[in-house]
């Protein structure tokens, strides 16, 4: 049996785009229906990392989204680029008057389905999408089925894929679940969890001739960090004195603070661009139309400019039956995704030593960390890119 349903706008996914899409249709009256494929308890306890751009903050609190990133996160005023045994300041605020916020995205998550739960979204979890029919139509389609094998026909005026990186929207956009432009870099992160007070009130970025390591913070009580490896290192292999050690020898100059380790993970490190963000009444926002490595913190601040651009469209075309600004969708979307794709590649291969590093490689990348931290015009660049760009009809 199929159940069929009807909705203004069809969205998959429940992660920060696609609940916070909701979140700013349900404010001008555009009911939706989101359907994730993940459980809810799933969704809240993977636990994620959360730089959140000064502008992303502003969105979330500024509608009633969450309000917690103020209360519970913590702002940071700059970072630390540690080379050559020496830390260096990044001073946002003395730069460009502007910050960030050190909030996980899981607690982005929590407060994002509270807040739609409450005020009656039709939010469906356990159910996967299969496919979206008729993107060229008034009126297309997204079929799924849910965890108990029902199937289920969302008729809708628009879908919108938000559903992540293997997203089955897609198809419907670039004819391809694959289709865009793509790298893979030749390294990804060993990260961890761990019960210790924080080694440094910001996040340090340092290189080293050991490779590259990013010391974060969760808590007063959990810390995050993060060391370069292989792609296919065994996250199990190493015991946690040798952790301790290999984090510590990637941060010369700084003592860690250390304590027992309960969590570790490998981060695949990959560029991705959709060679279409729409076609027809389908289109593409956070990581199903990009992804970037997580050295430049823009994985869900993209996301929530993708959002504030495709509200904004959505609006006028459901509700003035003004089709422009969906249609300019992609084009008023790029250019910051480029940005961002530009300023990540560039943060990871500033700050990682690859295996073929020749010497003058390993000399070439030292002259261009010295040119950044030496140049007000280089820090304010590294500082203006870093906590974000003005949004896209936000000013």
């Amino acid at each position: 049996m199929t159940t069929t349903v009807r909705t203004r706008v069809a969205i998959i996914g429940a992660g920060p785009a696609g609940l916070l899409l909701s979140h700013l249709l349900a404010g001008a009256g555009i009911d939706s229906i989101i359907i994730e494929s993940r459980t809810r308890e799933e969704v809240e306890t993977t636990i994620r990392a959360g730089i959140l751009e000064q502008s992303t903050v502003e969105v979330l609190t500024e509608t009633g989204a969450s309000t917690r990133a103020l209360t519970v996160g913590h702002r940071h005023d700059g970072i630390e680029l540690r080379f050559a045994g020496e830390g260096h300041r990044i001073d946002f605020r003395k730069l460009v008057d502007r910050g960030v916020w050190l909030y996980p995205q899981h607690e982005a998550l929590k407060d994002l389905i509270a807040v739609r739960t409450a005020a009656g979204q039709d939010l469906r979890f356990g159910v996967t999408a299969e496919r979206v029919e008729g993107a060229e139509s008034d009126r297309p389609r997204v079929i799924a089925v849910d965890a108990e094998g029902t199937r289920l026909e969302i008729d809708a005026e628009f879908v919108v894929g938000a559903d992540g990186s293997r997203s089955v929207a897609r198809e419907a956009v670039t004819g391809s679940q694959f289709g865009g432009y793509f790298r893979e870099y030749p390294f990804a992160w060993f990260g961890i969890l761990c019960e210790a007070p924080p080694s440094s009130d910001e996040l340090i970025y340092s290189n080293s001739p050991n490779g590259f390591a990013l010391i974060s913070q969760r808590s007063e009580t959990v810390q995050r960090m993060y060391f370069q490896c292989e792609p296919d290192a065994d996250p199990d292999a190493l015991s946690e004195a040798q952790l301790w050690d290999e984090l510590q020898k990637r941060v010369p100059g700084t003592t860690l603070r250390e304590g027992r380790i309960f969590q570790r993970d490998i981060l695949r490190f990959r560029s991705f661009v959709a060679h279409e963000l729409r076609h027809g009444r389908v289109a593409l926002i956070g990581d199903a139309a990009h992804t970037v490595p997580p050295t430049g913190a823009k994985g869900m601040n993209l996301a929530v400019a993708d959002v504030v651009v495709l509200d904004r469209a959505l609006r006028a075309l459901l509700l003035d039956n003004d089709s422009r600004l969906v249609e300019a969708y992609p084009e008023t979307a790029l250019p910051r995704i480029w940005k961002a794709q530009h300023f990540s590649w560039w943060m990871t291969s500033m700050l990682h030593v690859t295996t073929d590093a020749s010497d003058f490689d390993r000399l070439r990348q030292l002259g261009e960390l010295r040119t950044v931290v030496e140049s007000e015009a280089g820090r304010r660049y590294l500082a203006e890119a870093y906590t974000g760009w003005p949004l896209e009809g936000l000013g």
